[in-house]
């Protein structure tokens, strides 16, 4: 008990301690009990904490606030009903063919793969090859099944989707419009005494809006180049595979690997073991080394460096905790951890004995 409380003592003696970690527990049960609630109100704030940017260079470039905003939302606005009516559409389909065509892929696949055993005896024999295409079929087969099955009973949850997509946009422009007016009035509810929690949000808020910025738009970018480059290549299926790199930057490390081998297989399908194949997947390499050496060193050269270690922890404690937004803000989250580490208050206590 004596530990306990000595240990108490030295990080929760300062009244700015205890302001701080009731406002975090407070914001964590926020989050757990209330999130699928709020969904569209957390994605709402984050679309608004990236148009915060651009609204903030076109104010350096003297246009007042409310022109900055109505520019900024209307940018916001093209996007979302491109993606709403045109990307998600082709994504859709282009899934969908790639369901029904697989089973021809893996058919086409076996007579280059029967040739294996012949060039390699004994590693490999026929019969596991077929037996390896039968169990691929039955997989896919059963994941086609399990798709179109959960798509028909989500019927309430596409309700649900499609009142949301109404929500996001008003909540951004009031989020955007108000912004001065929302601050104010939850400072109200909050602790005068707050020195702590405010150091500890400039830092915070500084790194996670740089991190955010920096995020999306190396999402966007690696996806455009990409879907140019596989598009000049003639891949099948180039914009659900580049949206589908652009996306993997979101997971260090583990997204580029993950990623890499839906784009080989749907290459070798295509084309086989040839120099087509040879070129794209070097040309993805490129691709890969340019986003990790030249665009992530430009893009986040400010926000604080976690080791590798720090990073995929992060990725599977806040992603487990929270699905796609706890990966997505799984490096922000690990900053926070950081901060809180470097300016939470130590008391020196003396032991006196056992109590």
């Amino acid at each position: 008990m004596n530990l306990i409380r000595l240990w108490w003592q030295r990080y929760f003696s300062d009244p700015q301690a205890l302001i701080l970690l009731f406002l975090l527990v407070s914001s964590l049960l926020i989050v757990l009990t209330m999130g699928h609630m709020l969904a569209p109100v957390f994605a709402s704030i984050v679309i608004a904490y990236l148009l915060e940017g651009i609204i903030r260079q076109l104010m350096n470039l003297n246009c007042s606030r409310l022109v900055a905003l109505v520019i900024g939302f209307i940018f916001f606005m093209v996007f979302y009903l491109l993606m709403l009516f045109w990307l998600l559409p082709l994504l859709s389909t282009q899934v969908s063919q790639l369901l029904q065509e697989t089973p021809s892929m893996i058919s086409a696949s076996q007579k280059s793969l029967l040739e294996l055993p012949a060039k390699y005896p004994a590693l490999i024999t026929e019969n596991q090859i077929r037996e390896l295409a039968v169990i691929l079929r039955s997989e896919i087969g059963g994941t086609a099944q399990y798709i179109l099955t959960k798509t028909l009973a989500s019927v309430p949850g596409l309700l649900a989707m499609v009142v949301y997509l109404f929500l996001v946009p008003l909540l951004v422009f009031f989020f955007l419009k108000d912004k001065e007016l929302i601050s104010d009035w939850i400072s109200g509810f909050l602790p005068k005494q707050r020195k702590l929690a405010v150091t500890v949000w400039t830092q915070v808020n500084s790194q996670i809006a740089k991190y955010v910025r920096g995020k999306a738009w190396e999402i966007i970018i690696v996806w455009s180049v990409t879907y140019v480059v596989f598009s000049l290549f003639g891949l099948q299926y180039a914009m659900l595979l580049s949206v589908l790199v652009g996306l993997s930057v979101i997971i260090p490390y583990v997204g580029a690997v993950v990623v890499t081998i839906p784009v080989i297989l749907i290459a070798f399908f295509q084309w086989g073991w040839g120099p087509q194949t040879g070129w794209l997947i070097l040309a993805y390499g490129v691709i890969q080394a340019l986003d990790g050496n030249v665009l992530v060193p430009l893009l986040f050269s400010e926000v604080v460096n976690l080791h590798p270690i720090a990073i995929i922890i992060a990725v599977l404690v806040f992603g487990g905790l929270w699905g796609f937004w706890g990966v997505f803000f799984a490096i922000p989250l690990a900053t926070v951890v950081q901060v809180l580490l470097k300016v939470w208050p130590r008391s020196d206590v003396v032991d006196d004995g056992p109590v």
